[in-house]
């Protein structure tokens, strides 16, 4: 029994600090030298204990040890979720009209007479507008991140996306083709990673998916939006952790713009490829949507919708752009899948709203709007935030403990979050630790701007 508790305790050191090796060279890899740091001082506080204990022969000490290990694994492998997360009823959920979105909104002062007509219908939004018009546009001189160089470099990318927006639509080849509906969704996923996305999901569509209607752009204002398909495949497509991180300067938003111009590259394919085989087929990305892209993305289970009010990815956390092409072909739901936990971790973690500059995102539960709990932002202030800095700011998803590589340490690390509270209380502590709890914000863009 000596020998097997004796041999036991080798073991558990060996893979802790194997774990923390292994984390140590993620963190290297990763260019997150606080956190190797951090490992490399705690396999040698590891290594010495080790020491200690082997070159103590107290078979006392040992079963303590050995039996504390046993049962941390047992209560690290055992499913328990004592604080549920509100289930989110969307029986009486109300559709949102894209007037309402800031974008939208910001657009107004180009369009006195539709401001005229959209004030009278929100008056409760006149005030918040007003200070939002005043601020610099974007790529204006004014903005904290301006730059006289790369600034032009979004607005090109934005431009261009705009020049787009015909491709995203088609009249269907005649007559429809008979598919099999197993092998094209095969063949889409397939076309996703092959031109740059990193997951794929479908959905059945529902009203709570849809505008009510249009507002983004003065043609088509206020005119319904088109609630005839049924089905909905949404495209993942991961943006570059390291761009990210050096939120909130105008880093994030080249990312954010270089992502956009991929998302609608591949979804307006896939909209043409489906055309091909005489059905109707929709892309809706960046400036140019006629659904929600989170609705669908989450329930065709690719992920959950975190604290900050976006798409949680399972494996690449917030650190995404989304784009939905919407069909008349009915394809086989992928939704919901197996359950992450996300959501219980947001309730606790609330790193997002401690670092968001603009105070945007609720430490409390989940704000009821449009008929039913979800996370949400306050919208007004942070998109303020952005125009007074030229960039989409993304704080929220540079903290984000989920904003990680999908190595295969992230990989252990989620996998220990998703079983209990306590494996998540402790996470987030060590994420804390290594990678800090609270960010500085920088002044200036960093050099080089792209990565």
């Amino acid at each position: 029994m000596a020998d097997v508790v004796f041999w036991g305790v080798q073991a558990v050191f060996v893979g802790i600090g194997l774990f923390f090796l292994l984390l140590t060279v993620s963190s290297f890899w990763e260019q997150e030298f606080r956190a190797c740091l951090i490992c490399l001082g705690f396999i040698l506080a590891w290594a010495l204990l080790w020491t200690f204990v082997t070159t103590h022969d107290s078979s006392v000490l040992n079963l303590v040890f050995f039996t504390g290990a046993v049962l941390f694994c047992i209560v690290s492998l055992f499913r328990f979720f004592p604080e549920t997360t509100r289930a989110m009823d969307l029986s009486a959920a109300i559709q949102f009209d894209e007037r309402d979105h800031m974008f939208a909104r910001n657009n107004l002062k180009n369009h006195p007479k539709l401001a005229d007509t959209y004030y009278r219908m929100r008056p409760e939004n006149h005030s918040h507008d007003q200070q939002i018009h005043s601020k610099p546009d974007f790529g204006d001189p004014g903005q904290v991140y301006f730059d006289n160089y790369t600034t032009p470099c979004y607005e090109a990318a934005f431009a261009y996306l705009y020049t787009t927006i015909p491709a995203s639509c088609g009249e269907p080849a005649a007559p429809p083709r008979e598919v099999d509906s197993r092998k094209i969704t095969s063949t889409i996923c397939d076309l996703v990673r092959f031109y740059g996305g990193c997951d794929t999901g479908f959905v059945n569509l529902a009203p709570h998916h849809f505008y009510s209607r249009k507002g983004r752009y003065a043609a088509g204002w206020g005119e319904p939006t088109d609630q005839t398909h049924t089905t909905a495949i949404v495209i993942v497509v991961p943006m570059e952790i390291r761009m990210l991180k050096n939120s909130p300067t105008a880093a994030v938003i080249q990312e954010s713009a270089r992502k956009y111009v991929e998302a609608a590259k591949i979804s307006n394919i896939v909209a043409g490829y489906l055309r091909q085989f005489g059905y109707e087929a929709r892309a809706h990305n960046d400036g140019n949507y006629e659904v929600l892209c989170v609705p669908p993305a989450v329930e065709s289970g690719l992920g959950e919708l975190g604290r900050m009010g976006i798409f949680m990815h399972k494996t690449r956390g917030p650190c995404v752009r989304l784009a939905v092409v919407t069909t008349t072909l009915a394809l086989p739901d992928s939704g919901p899948g197996k359950a992450l936990f996300m959501a219980h971790f947001c309730r606790i973690c609330k790193k997002c709203a401690r670092n968001c500059p603009s105070g945007s995102i609720t430490t409390g539960d989940e704000p009821k709007s449009r008929g039913f709990f979800h996370w949400s932002i306050d919208q007004e202030k942070c998109f303020s935030y952005w125009k007074t800095i030229g960039s989409d700011c993304g704080m929220c998803i540079s903290v984000c403990p989920y904003t990680k590589p999908n190595s295969l340490a992230h990989r252990l690390v989620r996998f220990y979050i998703s079983r209990n509270s306590i494996n998540q209380r402790i996470a987030l502590f060590m994420d804390d630790l290594l990678y800090g709890r609270c960010k500085k914000i920088t002044k200036h863009n960093p050099d080089p701007l792209f990565f």
